[in-house]
Order: structure tokens, then sequence, then C-alpha cells
């Protein structure tokens, strides 16, 4: 069974799939036995592609861009070894959500895994409402993440008992 990894941001068609799309790479990359996704808190785009701008941005960097937003739903935590918030509002409702404590230890935010990153701006802002140069931050803010992600899911498949 894969290891299985997914993003939740807001509606599922800017921040989460450019990071779904991102790690799915660097993973295939490497050999490793894990899935990616990505979700919404919200359910507003469900089904809808994702952002245009976010399309363009991961073409540019030569990622894949093929996406159907959904909704992030509760009894899916069972489903999921690592729950990755793009923000603090989206760490908070999944954590809200989360069954139980083992529930809630899987939701993590992703600048976490950023070791440059300043302990207290962990939000990968949300660039809807913006430009190009807002999908470029979140798209730069995504690949400095990464390298921590690959270490923690590499120390994760390793431990005994995993997927």
């Amino acid at each position: 069974m894969s290891y299985r990894v997914t993003f939740v941001c807001t509606g599922n068609i800017c921040r989460s799939p450019m990071a779904e799309h991102i790690l799915r790479r660097h993973v295939e990359d490497e050999g490793l036995d894990v899935e990616v996704d990505s979700s919404g808190t919200g359910g507003w785009h469900v089904g809808d592609p994702a952002d245009h701008r976010t399309v363009a941005t991961l073409r540019r960097y030569g990622y894949t861009s093929a996406h159907a937003a959904q909704q992030f739903q509760a009894l899916w935590f069972d489903r999921y070894d690592l729950i990755i918030a793009l923000d603090r509002g989206h760490y908070r409702d999944l954590r809200g959500m989360a069954p139980d404590g083992e529930a809630r230890e899987k939701v993590r935010l992703l600048r976490e895994f950023d070791p440059d990153a300043d302990a207290d701006d962990l939000d990968v802002p949300d660039p809807y409402y913006g430009g190009k140069t807002d999908f470029e931050e979140v798209r730069d803010l995504i690949e400095a993440a990464v390298p921590g992600l690959l270490a923690e899911i590499r120390k994760n498949l390793a431990a005994p008992g995993t997927s």
C-alpha cells in the first residue's frame, strides 16, 4: 500500500493543486511509492479544473496540471498518512474536523518543512486575487518546502509498520 499525502487549501484550485503536482513529480523522480492529491476545505469549486494561472505556472516549470477540485471530507483522515495544510486557517479547520488525536497529528503546515521559513509566518498566501507574480511566489514557497517534505516522507516510509 502506498504512502498517501494530500494538500489542502480553500477551494482546491490554486495552492493545493500546485503543491500536488510539484510533489508528485519529485516523488516520481525519486521512485518513491507515494500517492499525492489535493482538496479544499470548501466545496465552491468541486469538479472545476485548477485556476488557469496555476496551470500556466505549473506548465512554465514543466509540471503536469490535470486536476478536478474536490472538498476534503472528515472520513478521509483514515485514507491519508500526511495531510498538508497551506495556511493556518486550513490547519485549524482540518484539526477541528479530525475524529481523534491520531488524525490531528497527521495535519501539518507545508512551510514547517522549509528550514528557512519564518516560524511566525508559515502561511502560503492565497494568490487567487493576485497576478502572475503571486502564483510564482506560491510556487517558490512550495519548492522551498519540498526537500524537507521529501525527507519526512522518506523517514516515514522507512519506519516499521509504515505503508
